[in-house]
């Protein structure tokens, strides 16, 4: 039996919400129809990315949408700071590569005013590093590094890009200065399922989590399997046929890896059930996305587009009770949400902003 994070979906009160609605209350915090707390905004701020992963889209790329047709900046602001105040603690910035859009440093500047809130940030790691002296000075120490191997040609024929050397500096600086690295490799069956355990590996001498993700279905292409060799389950006992001393830590509410550690390693490893979704049970993340959509399960083909609403300036108490009101709509799992999708999944991942 591997061990996992799942914990069952908390029961709620349909009169606390009933009271709610029907006294025209504004939410303070975000709960979702199953109990679950919302505390955690994944906010894609570009679908543009410099690399070209196929696991992530088509080698042509995606057709990227015109500025105009994102969110503002100050849309943005807007929004963490209302989400800030309904109880998101945490905001990932994601992309595509969030770096290649003019404006983002500014930006991070004017949320890191927000008191409470964690800002964290997902990036391939090609114009990271020049950024990084401001980045400490905002107080963001917190990065997810995209790697999929420490294998210089098999970085190139993943990404369809030469700059597994600027990554790999960049995650050097990150280290030197004491970041919280994350690095986030997807497995993929023939491509680098031989990077597992030199990624596990790398975990000993080094103060990073390793996290290893199941593939998804997000490639752009609208080819996807029904089945997945490397699950959750295989990627752990691979890991532990090496190192059979590797021991569970445990879980916090809302975590979606499963995490790890090998007795003596300064490191740790993750395993992610993207494909799988054990961790449904405790998810307590929302989604927008650059040109904002929300989403409240990574699996939906968005619920709401709020750009719009926005844009016909609305209020603070309208935005407020609209995202209250999505997430009491929210599927119980990620199989019930691409159940109800109205499309088969063809979307790349760089437009949902992971």
């Amino acid at each position: 039996m591997i061990e996992g994070n799942f914990v069952p979906l908390l029961s709620c009160s349909a009169n606390i919400l009933d009271i709610i609605q029907n006294a025209n209350l504004l939410p303070s915090q975000l709960f979702d129809n199953h109990g679950r707390e919302i505390s955690y905004l994944r906010l894609a701020v570009t679908d543009r990315c410099n690399l070209r992963c196929f696991y992530c889209m088509p080698a042509e790329g995606v057709k990227y949408m015109p500025e105009k047709e994102l969110l503002s900046w100050e849309e943005m602001v807007r929004l963490v700071t209302l989400l800030n105040q309904m109880g998101i603690r945490k905001v990932r910035i994601t992309g595509g590569e969030p770096f290649v859009r003019n404006g983002l440093m500014d930006f991070l500047e004017e949320i890191s005013k927000i008191d409470s809130l964690e800002i964290c940030i997902t990036s391939n790691g090609v114009l990271l590093e020049r950024h990084l002296p401001d980045l400490i000075k905002l107080g963001i120490n917190s990065i997810n590094l995209s790697l999929d191997s420490l294998d210089k040609e098999r970085f190139k024929q993943i990404t369809r890009r030469d700059d597994f050397d600027v990554v790999y500096h960049s995650l050097q600086a990150l280290i030197e200065a004491k970041m919280q690295v994350k690095i986030n490799a997807v497995v993929m069956e023939g491509k680098n399922d031989q990077d597992i355990l030199a990624l596990a590996s790398f975990t000993e001498k080094h103060p990073v989590s390793v996290r290893f993700i199941e593939e998804m279905p997000f490639n752009g292409l609208g080819q996807n399997s029904a089945t997945l060799k490397w699950d959750y389950i295989k990627i752990i006992q691979h890991i532990k046929e090496k190192y059979p001393e590797m021991k569970s830590l445990d879980a916090n509410y809302g975590d979606t890896a499963m995490n790890y550690q090998i007795p003596g390693f300064l490191g740790n490893i993750g395993v992610i059930a993207a494909f799988s979704r054990t961790f449904c049970g405790t998810c307590n993340r929302l989604r927008i996305t650059a040109k904002g959509e929300v989403k409240t399960c990574l699996y939906d083909d968005g619920v709401f587009d709020l750009k719009t609403l926005l844009r016909e300036n609305a209020s603070d108490a309208d935005i407020r009770n609209t995202l209250f009101q999505l997430n009491q709509k929210r599927p119980l799992d990620g199989f019930e949400a691409e159940k109800n999708r109205k499309n088969v999944i063809q979307e790349s991942m760089t437009t949902i902003g992971g």
